[in-house]
C-alpha cells in the first residue's frame, strides 16, 4: 500500500509544473526535433554535474556556449572543448547570488555569443541534510540566495537581454527540485522552499510577459522572451548525494537516478523543443517512472549504481570523490 501510494505521488508531480495540469509538459515534448542554432546558450552552475553534460549536448548540435560556476571553469570548458568541437565553449566565474557578478555575467555572454537563445539556471545548493534547527544561520541565507534570489538576478539579467534582440524568441529555464510539489522535504527545509517558489515564479513571469500589469501600459519589445520550468529529477551528483544514507541510495536514488550524461541527453532536445511559454521540460516523465519502477519491483532488476548495501557502485576506470560522485572529467 505504501508502494501504490508513493508511485502515486511520483506520477502526479510529473506533471505538476505545467500550468495546464501538465499538458504544455507533454504538448511540447512528443514531438522532438533537431533544432538550428538560434542563439547562443548559458548555463550556470557548469562546472560539474547536469549542467556540465547539458553544455556538451548543446555543442554536440552546434551551439555555442557560456558556462559559470561559482569556482573556476576552465578545467570544464578544456574538457567540453576536446569532447566536443561542434559548438564553441566559453567559461567565467560568477557566484549568481551576487548582482554585480550577474550584471557581469550577463555583458560577458552577450560579448562572446552575440545572441543568447537559451538560458538555464541550473546553479543550486541544498544546504546538506539536517533538520532546519541545527542548520547554521550562514547556510540557510546560503541556501535562500543561490536557489532562489540567484535565479531571480540572473532571470532578470537574461530578460534584460533578450528583450532587445530583434526578432529572437529567448528561452528561459528555471531547475526546479524536490518540494515544487508541495510536500514537505524533512532534512532539506531550507532547498524546498526556494525550489517550492520557482514555479510560481514562472508562472507569474508568463502572466506578466504574455499580458502585462493591470494598470501599467503592456510593454513591447524588440524581442521575445519564454520562460519555462526544468526538471531533471534526482542525477547521481553532490547535490544528491551529499550526507546521503544507504537507505536513500537503495530507495528512491537506486531506481530513479540517473547519471548527468542520461539527463542531458534526453533533456536538451525537449529544451530546444519547447515552443508556448511557461512549459515544463521533465526528465521523470509518467512513463519513466512506471518504467523504472515495474522493472525494479516486478522484473527485480538490480540498479547499475547502488549495490544491495546501498553503496555507489564504482564503475572500473572512473573517478569518485567520497560521497560517491563520479568526476565527469
Amino acid at each position: 500500500m505504501k508502494l501504490f501510494v508513493f508511485l502515486s505521488v511520483l506520477i502526479a508531480s510529473s506533471h505538476a509544473f505545467a500550468p495546464n495540469g501538465g499538458a504544455a509538459s507533454m504538448r511540447h515534448t512528443s514531438s522532438l526535433h533537431m533544432a538550428m542554432p538560434d542563439g547562443g546558450v548559458v548555463i550556470t552552475g557548469a562546472a560539474g554535474g547536469v549542467g556540465f553534460a547539458y553544455a556538451g549536448e548543446f555543442m554536440d548540435r552546434g551551439y555555442d556556449v557560456v558556462i559559470c560556476d561559482v569556482r573556476d571553469c576552465k578545467m570544464a570548458a578544456d574538457a567540453l572543448a576536446r569532447r566536443h568541437p561542434n559548438g564553441k565553449v566559453f567559461h567565467t566565474k560568477c557566484d549568481v547570488s551576487d548582482s554585480k557578478e550577474v550584471e557581469k555575467l550577463g555583458e560577458f555572454a552577450k560579448s562572446k555569443l552575440g545572441t543568447i537563445g537559451y538560458w538555464i539556471n541550473n546553479a543550486g545548493v541544498n544546504g546538506g541534510r539536517r533538520e532546519l534547527r541545527d542548520v547554521p544561520v550562514s547556510q540557510v541565507e546560503l541556501v535562500v540566495k543561490v536557489n532562489l534570489l540567484g535565479i531571480l538576478l540572473c532571470t532578470k539579467v537574461a530578460m534584460s537581454i533578450m528583450e532587445q534582440q530583434a526578432g529572437v524568441t529567448g528561452h528561459i529555464f528555471n531547475t526546479v527540485g524536490s518540494g515544487v510539489k508541495g510536500g514537505g522535504t524533512p532534512g532539506y527545509a531550507c532547498y524546498g522552499a526556494t525550489k517550492r517558489g520557482l514555479p510560481q515564479l514562472t508562472a507569474s513571469l508568463v502572466k506578466e510577459l504574455e499580458e502585462g500589469i493591470q494598470g501599467y501600459p503592456k510593454k513591447e519589445t524588440p524581442g521575445k522572451i519564454m520562460v519555462h520550468n526544468l526538471s531533471p529529477g534526482m542525477v547521481f551528483t553532490k547535490l544528491l548525494l551529499d550526507d546521503s544514507t544507504p537507505e536513500l541510495r537503495k530507495f528512491p536514488f537506486g531506481v530513479l537516478a540517473a547519471q548527468p550524461e542520461e539527463v542531458a541527453a534526453d533533456l536538451v532536445p525537449k529544451i530546444l523543443a519547447a515552443k508556448e511559454n511557461g512549459s515544463s521540460v521533465d526528465f521523470l516523465t509518467t512513463d519513466r517512472i512506471l518504467t523504472k519502477f515495474f522493472e525494479r519491483f516486478v522484473l527485480q532488476k538490480k540498479s547499475q549504481y547502488i549495490d544491495d548495501d546501498g553503496n555507489v557502485i564504482r564503475m572500473p576506470g572512473e573517478q569518485y570523490d567520497e560521497t560517491g560522485v563520479r568526476a565527469l572529467y
